[in-house]
């Protein structure tokens, strides 16, 4: 038995054009062998190479990516997954299920697109696929993608070791927008969760710990005023629009009066229809972000600004809709350290000559170092007491009601903007398959780790544990706050019958 297992691993170990994981490690864990063994199969590559290619075709924007969502909940229900679907008031969330009882260990995942960002897959240049239509410019389509692999191989490994417990994945709509995650924590999906297990794309492969980003608080402000001839009576007339501006301007010179951490972002959504017309009703949206300490209390001086705007105008402050708000991420130490021992395992994909060529022409087209794709792994991220701002995610919540860390795998090229055309270019295609491949690994490995290593497990909860009690959770949101289920829909129908001729299917 002993000489087959030896030869199957030295078979193993010749196959694809991936880097393969550590003989020494795997010879002793039987079950991380097994998954890592069915994620390597070329079969496995293509098959979740093609469904992210998919999701990248379909670019859905947040809180409609029905064709995304939908994708990712059937192949995990043919897989022998339970699915429940439209969790938390939110048709393209989901919740995919597998095993039973404890432990429940989760993997997250995302799938929405950006607005105005269409790109062609593997092109150095911008050029459109649909003049602005959306594009998946922050690898999304990778992510669940790489979640779904990785929680199949763990049930594979399951059903044929017999290890118990609950693995899940939770499709988590219009993380671009900050939506989903609170909302499913409202409705109590996490109430039963071990550990959790996030991941990013990347153009490298690392994970960290400790605080990092920003909290975020996302709203609408909306005025009220009254119609009159721009030219003939202006003076009867109460502009919407002045408030919008007036608030804008408000919110600008408070900049200097805000702590060095805050970031604040703003785009008119709604300020009339025409110049001779004064408007009525105008809307603008903010994203207002923060640390944990600082995010309510920036909030409260936007909002004033915005009731000092309203004053200003004689127009009236009639709508402050809040749909999404978020933590920062506290990400556990335990955890991390555990995901990158599997990084170690897994190590970098090995690229082509081809693959390399076109992060050399994408880095030129940028005007960054033309050095290719990365090869070499990244060291453990330690908290960085000196970072100030920085993006935000709605995983922040999760990682303070259930012990969380980020896995950042490859794919991406070196020197790539987010939110950039020239990410929609690097997420498509050979290298965005073998870096979710590569990602999958990790967390099938790790799941597996938590499953059949009380030890590692239970120090990862005892950690949790332990700094809970001087972090406890509160959600930013609003008590009536609602899934906004409309966000982004006018828009994905103004676009999707262009874009629907390049759709590709798995």
């Amino acid at each position: 038995m002993k000489k087959l297992f030896l030869l199957s691993l030295t078979i193993f170990f010749s196959i694809g054009a991936m880097a393969q994981p550590s003989k020494k490690e795997l010879k002793n864990n039987k079950e991380k062998y097994y998954s890592l063994k069915y994620l390597t199969q070329q079969s496995i590559v293509e098959k979740f190479g093609k469904i992210s290619d998919a999701i990248w075709s379909f670019a859905e924007l947040g809180m409609q990516e029905f064709k995304s969502s939908e994708l990712l909940a059937s192949t995990l229900e043919a897989e022998g997954f339970t699915i429940k679907r439209g969790v938390a008031d939110m048709p393209t969330a989901f919740v995919a299920s597998y095993g039973n009882g404890k432990p429940v260990i989760a993997i997250l995942g995302e799938f929405d697109a950006l607005p105005m960002l269409s790109q062609k897959g593997r092109v150095p240049f911008q050029d459109p696929l649909v003049e602005g239509a959306p594009g998946h410019c922050c690898g999304h389509n990778t992510m669940c993608t790489a979640a779904s692999a990785a929680a199949i191989a763990v049930k594979k490994a399951m059903d044929e070791f017999g290890f118990t417990g609950t693995i899940r994945v939770y499709g988590s709509p219009a993380e671009e927008t900050i939506i989903s995650r609170p909302y499913m924590i409202r409705a109590g999906l996490f109430e039963d969760v071990d550990v959790v297990i996030d991941n990013h794309s990347s153009s490298g492969f690392g994970t960290g710990y400790g605080v990092s980003g920003n909290a975020i608080i996302s709203t609408f402000f909306t005025f009220k005023g009254k119609t009159a001839h721009s030219a003939g009576a202006p003076w009867t007339g109460r502009s919407a629009l002045d408030a919008v501006e007036i608030m804008n301007v408000s919110t600008n010179y408070l900049r200097e009066h805000l702590l060095y951490t805050q970031r604040m972002h703003y785009v008119v959504t709604a300020g009339g229809e025409a110049p001779n017309v004064v408007p009525d009703k105008a809307t603008v949206w903010y994203y207002i972000r923060n640390s944990d300490d600082q995010v309510e209390d920036m909030f409260e001086r936007v909002l004033n600004c915005a009731k000092g705007a309203a004053l200003a105008t004689g127009t009236e402050l009639v709508e402050v809709k809040t749909i999404g708000a978020a933590h920062q991420r506290h990400s556990n130490k335990g955890l991390a350290e555990l995901i990158q021992k599997n990084i170690e395992i897994v190590g970098m994909p090995e690229w082509t000559e081809e693959e390399n060529e076109f992060a050399k022409a994408l880095q030129k087209e940028l005007g960054r170092e033309e050095k290719g794709m990365p090869l070499e792994i990244g060291n453990l991220r330690e908290p960085n007491e000196t970072f100030v701002g920085g993006g935000s995610s709605d995983v922040g919540d999760v990682t303070l009601v259930a012990p969380t860390a980020t896995l950042r795998f490859p794919g991406g090229v070196p020197g790539g903007i987010g939110h950039h055309w020239s990410a929609v270019a690097a997420n498509y295609g050979s290298t965005a398959w073998k870096g979710l491949n590569a990602g999958a690994k990790v967390m099938a490995a790790t799941a597996i780790d938590l499953f059949i290593q009380d030890d590692l497990r239970n120090a990862v909860i005892d950690e949790f544990k332990k700094y809970s009690e001087t972090h406890p959770y509160k959600s930013f949101l609003p008590d009536n706050a609602v899934p906004p289920v409309d966000l982004n829909k006018e828009l994905m129908e103004k676009w999707a019958k262009m874009m629907a001729e390049y759709y590709i299917e798995p």
